[in-house]
């Protein structure tokens, strides 16, 4: 579903960025509409899928996880049951916080966070050694810090 976006709704959205968790009754006066209003237009949003989910941004560091490695993965040629099992195998590792797909040289991109730099050596080591038939490159980076994380401009 495809809408176009008035700029209250940009407002809206502007706000829910800095705090999704905002009351309503702040965003409607922020933008000067009705609480009825504002509700059924964050619905309308999130309905379109404009909104797809709310949440927060957690610094990995803050929780003892000074190591945030973006892993560039290239993948040989593997059946669709064989990339199903790889990327579940992804998602439901607990160190892992981001999976993506990517065009490109890589085929996806996988955010490992860890303790230290021994803990994301076996970790990936781990991951290669299971899946070693399907990758055939691996590239790694370290984040350093986060300056802009997923914040869209809408003005």
């Amino acid at each position: 579903m495809s809408i176009n976006l008035d700029d209250k709704d940009k407002k809206i959205l502007m706000i829910l960025q800095e705090n999704s968790r905002e009351q309503l009754k702040i965003i409607a006066k922020q933008v000067n509409l009705s609480i009825d209003s504002t509700k059924k237009r964050i619905e309308k949003l999130k309905k379109a899928g404009i909104i797809a989910r709310f949440g927060i941004f957690i610094d990995p560091k803050a929780l003892g996880h000074e190591i945030v490695a973006n892993c560039q993965i290239k993948l040989r040629n593997i059946s669709e049951e064989e990339l199903n099992k790889f990327l579940a195998h992804l998602r439901q590792h607990d160190n892992v916080i981001d999976l993506l797909s990517t065009l490109g040289e890589y085929d996806l991109t996988c955010v490992i966070i860890a303790r230290n730099t021994e803990e994301v050596e076996i970790i990936s080591r781990k991951i290669r050694q299971k899946f070693k038939d399907l990758i055939d490159d691996w590239k790694s980076v370290i984040n350093l810090k986060v300056y802009k994380f997923e914040y869209y401009n809408l003005h």
